[in-house]
């Protein structure tokens, strides 16, 4: 057998050699079909002699033990060749493609690259003449033999992966680990704050940021204590940021349930609804609304108290404030017990208001119609002016959910209150608004016309007999 020094010596220069072929290939537009089977030669040689080294046919038998695989998790990422790496993820390639610039790279991280619009290559920086991804399996089979030789398996390609999660890098995770620590503990208040700023800025454009923050136990409670110390807790900038990373967090489906479930994240976004700036406030609100996708928010939002400072931003707000706190309204009454919370305060006069102005119109309609089970609310729309309001917008919008919304609400009217009734029957007999939303308005409003109508039928039917 060949002593262990030689071996290693030998080793080293097919290494090197391979190295060279590796590189050779990956620089060329075209390879040479003698470079790969040079490489090939050089590759067998280098598996006979490491295998031979490490205990293969003419060695040592390894243990049953010894054929176990370690994963991508327990591999030390130092020991993995340079040539293997991806350039952009600096892990180990799964999938390695070769662009046209000749560089090689693992497929799902260049063709992210490709996707946000880069027509240039990483490395080399050069224009693309096109963005054809060419496989290079030289370099995969050498991975391969790599993988299998060091006892390692690959981890799934990543067109497994959760889309939800995007690509997460070794880098990305050091780069949250290193604002995580200047978060916690900080050399200064001013590097605490950049460091919040930064993470605002990167859960807003990266996916994997969002997916990594919520696999990191802790990362949640250490973003949320930063508005709680005392030097920054007035810091308007301080709540926003940390308000709107909230938001950027809960785009992600998993992390929903996990901030959510954190007992600190819906009391201080309630806290930055009340008293926040007007950009806070708003991506409060939105907030709210990306968490209230999940049903066991919406009951705590509701029960923390959130309806009144949103129905305050319905009605104080900008444009996009307004539209914020609109749709976490809405979301949040498709709970029912959040419904009677909306009413009591105060959210009718609010809509109505928004309604007649031209303002808000389609989510004001859209939380009436559904708040249109509620007595208490179809009662109180019927004393402040609602039945004109919804008469005018089936009678002047161009939209037919609109007319729908509007139609679904004088349904319950009409079903409960006769002076009501009458008043849009009276409308129906000299516009036929109604009889022409039965005919041309969409399912949903078609049937609740006619059923005004039919009441309305009934109704007259019953007086003449009388």
């Amino acid at each position: 057998m060949a002593k262990p020094g030689a071996t290693a010596a030998a080793a080293g220069e097919l290494k090197n050699e391979l190295q060279r072929l590796v590189r050779e290939i990956a620089e060329e537009d075209d390879g040479q079909i003698g470079t790969y089977e040079e490489a090939a030669r050089v590759l067998a040689a280098l598996k006979q002699v490491t295998f031979v080294g490490n205990g293969g046919p003419s060695g040592t038998p390894r243990s049953p033990l010894a054929n176990r695989r370690r994963t991508d998790d327990s591999m030390d990422s130092a020991s993995v060749p340079e040539h293997f790496r991806c350039p952009i993820s600096s892990e180990l390639m799964k999938d390695p493609v070769v662009l046209a610039s000749g560089q090689t790279y693992d497929r799902p991280f260049i063709q992210e690259w490709l996707n946000s619009g880069n027509r240039t290559c990483p490395q080399s920086h050069q224009i693309l003449p096109n963005t054809i991804l060419t496989p290079n399996h030289l370099v995969h089979r050498m991975i391969s033999q790599w993988c299998i030789e060091h006892d390692i398996s690959l981890p799934p390609l990543d067109n497994e992966q959760d889309e939800d999660k995007g690509l997460i890098t070794g880098k990305e995770k050091n780069v949250l680990d290193g604002l995580l620590q200047k978060i916690c503990s900080p050399t200064s208040v001013m590097e605490q704050k950049q460091a919040l700023s930064e993470l605002r800025l990167l859960t807003k454009c990266k996916r994997s940021f969002r997916a990594l923050i919520g696999e990191n136990d802790d990362a949640i409670s250490q973003l949320l204590a930063v508005p709680s110390i005392p030097e920054l807790s007035a810091d308007p900038e301080v709540q926003e940021d940390t308000a709107t990373t909230i938001l950027n967090i809960s785009i992600n489906e998993t992390n929903k349930k996990i901030v959510g479930d954190n007992p600190q994240a819906i009391p201080f976004l309630i806290d930055a609804l009340k008293a926040g700036r007007i950009e806070t406030r708003s991506n409060s609100a939105a907030a709210l609304f990306s968490l209230s996708a999940l049903d066991s928010n919406k009951l705590k939002i509701g029960e923390l108290g959130a309806m009144k400072p949103l129905i305050e931003l319905l009605e104080q707000g900008n444009s996009s404030a307004k539209k914020d706190a609109g749709s976490a309204i809405f979301s949040l009454c498709l709970a029912r017990e959040n419904r009677a919370r909306a009413v009591s305060g105060g959210v009718l006069g609010v809509v109505l208001n928004a309604i007649t102005d031209r303002s808000l119109v389609n989510e004001s309609l859209a939380i009436l119609a559904l708040l249109s089970s509620n007595q208490e609310a179809i009662e109180e729309i019927a004393e402040t002016g609602g039945v004109p309001c919804l008469l005018s917008i089936i009678r002047e919008s161009s939209c037919a959910r609109n007319k729908e919304n509007a139609v679904v609400v004088l349904y319950s009217i009409c079903m409960y209150d006769r002076k009501r009734l009458r008043e849009v029957g009276e409308e129906e007999d000299s516009d036929g608004i109604i009889s022409r939303l039965a005919q041309n308005g969409t399912s949903r409003a078609r049937r609740k016309a006619a059923g005004i109508l039919d009441k309305w039928k009934r109704t007259l039917r019953l007086h003449y007999s009388c």
